[in-house]
């Protein structure tokens, strides 16, 4: 009998379209020879499952169920791919781990940790991980432009706390432009990272690992056409993104170990992508870890997964079969 499998996307953020094309990726990568799959769409309270028909049926909480031809179907797993809340930072897991339904991402302690990218990068920095200079401002509160500039500096980049796919992102180059910067994060998120720009090479590696096996995938380079790697850079084409990366084989090592290190500090399970940027001397510094990276046809772990040589039907099969 096939595991009853829910792609569980959308959410309550600005990445909900982006959410739902990475669902489309997923649905397209699973082996639906293996698995029944349904795509689950939640947004605000309006959780509801999409049939083959394209006609959709309200989820029942209570135990994560629907009917579907007067039959009750409960999942047996949940592939979460919400970029941003509930499915990115935590929320999502609690509900599944009061359903003990196992489901694909890091637990809530990890995803909350990972969403929050100051708390994040400040926790890691205590492992001897190089990060950014950079400070925090909340909602409420108010930092002066010269605050700024003389504990980060410019340029910089100011940016949501917690928040995806560039959303409300802005690489600031004036004083003028940091008060605009910040309210425009604070549209995404209640809190502000303001962060010192790096120059440098920007990478990023995907990693899984499972009972059985440790995946580090091959590094992609990430050459964007605009001022940094933003949402144009990253869904519309206006970037070149090279796997594997053009880099020394002594960094490309120590990237891959460095993942590797971080998905075990940080008690990650599923895929997880890892950010950075290497600096002069092959320094590597810490951008940022996603838990719930994008999984279009075109994103990068897919791209990764490619140029390994594996076929993400089997990765996929990999995540849900290591919860049995």
């Amino acid at each position: 009998m096939k595991r009853i499998i829910a792609i569980v996307a959308g959410g309550d953020s600005s990445e909900f379209p982006v959410s739902l094309r990475s669902a489309q990726g997923i649905y397209s990568f699973i082996d639906k020879d293996k698995y029944e799959v349904y795509i689950v769409e939640m947004k605000g309270l309006c959780w509801e499952v999409v049939l083959p028909d394209n006609t959709k049926v309200s989820i029942d909480r209570n135990d994560f169920s629907f009917i579907c031809q007067e039959k009750k179907k409960v999942f047996d797993f949940a592939y979460i791919i919400i970029h941003g809340t509930p499915g990115e930072n935590g929320i999502l897991q609690g509900y599944f781990d009061l359903l003990h339904i196992p489901y694909s991402t890091c637990d809530v302690l990890a995803s909350a940790l990972t969403f929050n990218k100051f708390a994040l990068n400040h926790y890691l920095k205590g492992f001897g991980i190089r990060i950014a200079e950079s400070l925090m401002v909340r909602e409420g509160f108010e930092i002066t432009d010269q605050e700024v500039i003389d504990k980060i500096g410019l340029p910089c980049f100011i940016k949501p706390n917690e928040g995806g796919s560039s959303f409300g992102v802005t690489k600031v180059k004036t004083a003028e432009e940091i008060q605009p910067a910040i309210r425009k994060a604070m549209n995404e998120s209640p809190e502000v990272m303001i962060e010192a720009f790096m120059a440098g090479t920007e990478i990023t590696c995907g990693c899984y690992k499972t009972k059985t096996k440790e995946v580090v995938f091959p590094i992609t380079e990430v050459v964007s056409k605009n001022e940094f790697f933003d949402y144009a850079a990253k869904y519309d084409g206006e970037s070149r993104e090279i796997t594997p990366a053009r880099l020394d084989e002594d960094v490309t090592e120590r990237v891959k170990l460095l993942t590797s290190a971080i998905y075990d500090i940080l008690g990650c399970e599923g895929i997880i992508r890892v950010d950075y940027i290497i600096t002069e001397g092959g320094k590597i510094n810490l951008l940022e870890v996603n838990t719930t990276p994008g999984m279009t046809k075109t994103s990068f772990i897919p791209q990764q997964v490619r140029a390994a040589g594996m076929e993400m039907k089997d990765v996929l099969t990999d995540i849900i079969e290591n919860k049995f």
